[in-house]
């Protein structure tokens, strides 16, 4: 199985995305295997998917507003390119696993700010 690390981030609001990328997950045949929060400021997603089904994650990754480092669209882009020559169904069946880190910017810049106004009092 092929595992993948992929940064990301967004400007969205958290509760607005996470219930969006979690159905963009599932409606391309992914499978979230964990979900969890890595710090006060970012989610971590850990989610497993036929090689077939890729082109259609990362598309719907990209829909819900969720922007990929340069890494990222190269891992995802790789994978892409690799189905499209693949023609057994078997080698299609191949499961990849993703790890994606998402950091909300919005909370990020709300959380320095309160805290430089903590120190400034």
């Amino acid at each position: 199985m092929q595992s993948l690390e992929i940064q990301s981030f967004t400007y969205e609001q958290r509760d607005g995305i996470l219930p969006s990328l979690t159905t963009a997950f599932c409606n391309c045949g992914g499978w979230i295997i964990e979900r969890k929060p890595t710090s006060p400021t970012s989610m971590e997603f850990c989610v497993e998917i036929e090689l077939r089904s890729v082109l259609n994650l990362y598309a719907a990754i990209v829909a819900t507003g969720v922007e990929l480092t340069r890494s990222g669209h190269e891992a995802l882009t790789e994978l892409c390119t690799r189905r499209k020559y693949l023609r057994l169904a078997a080698e299609l069946g191949q499961i990849v696993s993703i790890r994606m880190e998402i950091s909300f910017l919005d909370d990020l810049a709300l959380h320095s700010l309160m805290a430089a106004g903590a120190s400034l009092a």
